[in-house]
């Protein structure tokens, strides 16, 4: 979808089909959004197969639905793909899992996770992407978007114990997962594209637990300590390990290209930010959080009401589906000032990008760390950026993204 919003004209709410892919992959909800939280804040839509769904779009309203459980709940299902099919991992997945078993299983991956634990990674983390970035180097076009699908697997895939000969195989399930109806990724029907991809992933993990308790022993890798976590008092079942490892390669997978991509995107537009923040290093951390911020990259998360509820000036009926949308929520105006204003300055910057509450993003500081790395190492290499060609986006209502984006990059002479 487009970032920058454009002329947004008259939005007639009542025709407004937020699961119409065109609008994402060549249009741009950004204007259906503004009026949607200004005039409906929660949004009802009965799609042409009777499924429907409801939308909150406000910051205030996205965190509730995705921060207390008990209003709505997680373990019926967590993304829109799977609107209307009950989520068969409810209970056994991390993502699909309430408090208070989903809180013993996180804080115990999530020890692996924190800012400090991954902290000791940064050199390893530095070297990837110094050798990420150096086909662009010698000036030539560089698809950034199409390389970046595989960057998460180049500093993640040896943090999880993943070999390199997987890396790529794993990229392109995981964007099966998350985008079934991009030509890129997409293997006959949306649904059969969304079956061979889950199927092959839990194999995978599967397949690599067996390996390793056969060869026996640890390998300190992320991978390797779920085989060691606890819910309470007992272990996890193998069931349950396949499908946090299949969560796990997910979540390292979706969304940091997009954020890479779209923040290099919204620079090259905007010439001034870019020298604003090569000029004075130390903006790099608010530029990676106005990058999180303006692509939204998850753009939405879906909970399912536990009983008839009040929100948005409306009522969700109990067992109804709900749709916070991340993109939304992330340009409202009472939360930031000048939303649709990209700026690398921005000091008021609480997004939701990671979502919120319970589930938010395990990876966070991971990501945070790997795109603060990026862009140092982007900005100090060099000079200027320039579009080499149109951006292709992503055909999904639920990643916002790119799957091309040509630059061409002048190499810094000076430092």
């Amino acid at each position: 979808m487009r970032l920058t919003p454009g002329a947004g004209g008259d939005v007639d709410l009542d025709r407004v089909d937020l699961f119409d892919l065109d609008l994402y992959t060549s249009g741009d909800p950004h204007p259906i959004w503004d009026v949607m939280r200004a005039e409906a804040p929660l949004h009802h839509q009965v799609l042409p197969d009777g499924r429907e769904f409801w939308s909150v779009t406000r910051y205030d309203d996205v965190c509730r639905v995705l921060g207390d459980h008990r209003e709505f709940t997680s373990e019926r299902g967590t993304v829109v793909t799977h609107l209307g099919e009950d989520d068969v991992a409810a209970g056994k997945l991390m993502t699909s899992t309430d408090p208070p078993r989903h809180t013993q299983v996180r804080r115990a991956i999530g020890a692996k996770l924190t800012a400090r634990a991954v902290a000791p990674w940064q050199d390893r983390i530095r070297q990837s992407i110094v050798r990420f970035l150096e086909p662009a180097l010698d000036g030539a076009t560089f698809d950034l978007a199409e390389q970046a699908h595989r960057l998460p697997m180049i500093v993640a895939g040896p943090l999880m114990g993943i070999p390199e000969r997987d890396w790529d195989e794993l990229v392109q399930l995981t964007a099966m997962v998350t985008a079934p109806s991009d030509p890129h990724f997409r293997h006959g029907s949306e649904a059969a594209t969304l079956a061979i991809s889950h199927h092959e992933l839990v194999t995978y993990v599967t397949e690599w637990v067996r390996k390793r308790r056969a060869a026996g022993g640890e390998d300190g890798s992320l991978l390797d300590h779920l085989m060691t976590v606890h819910a309470g008092d007992a272990p996890l079942t193998d069931e349950e390990i396949a499908l946090d490892g299949y969560s796990l390669l997910l979540g390292a997978n979706v969304t940091t290209p997009h954020t890479v991509s779209g923040t290099v995107h919204a620079l090259i537009e905007r010439p001034e930010q870019f020298a604003k923040v090569q000029a004075d290093p130390t903006l790099v951390p608010s530029l990676v959080e106005e990058g999180l911020r303006w692509t939204s990259a998850a753009c939405n998360f879906m909970r399912y009401a536990v009983a008839d509820t009040e929100i948005g000036g409306g009522v969700v009926p109990a067992r109804g589906a709900v749709v916070a949308w991340i993109g939304s929520a992330n340009r409202d105006e009472s939360q930031f000032t000048d939303p649709h204003r990209f700026d690398v300055t921005r000091r008021e910057n609480r997004h939701v990008a990671f979502g919120f509450g319970p589930h938010y993003c395990i990876g966070g500081p991971l990501a945070r760390q790997t795109l603060r790395i990026f862009f140092e190492e982007l900005l100090g290499r060099f000079e200027s950026i320039e579009l080499a060609g149109e951006p292709q986006h992503l055909r999904s209502y639920f990643i916002a993204g790119m799957t091309h984006l040509p630059i061409v990059a002048r190499k810094r002479t000076t430092p």
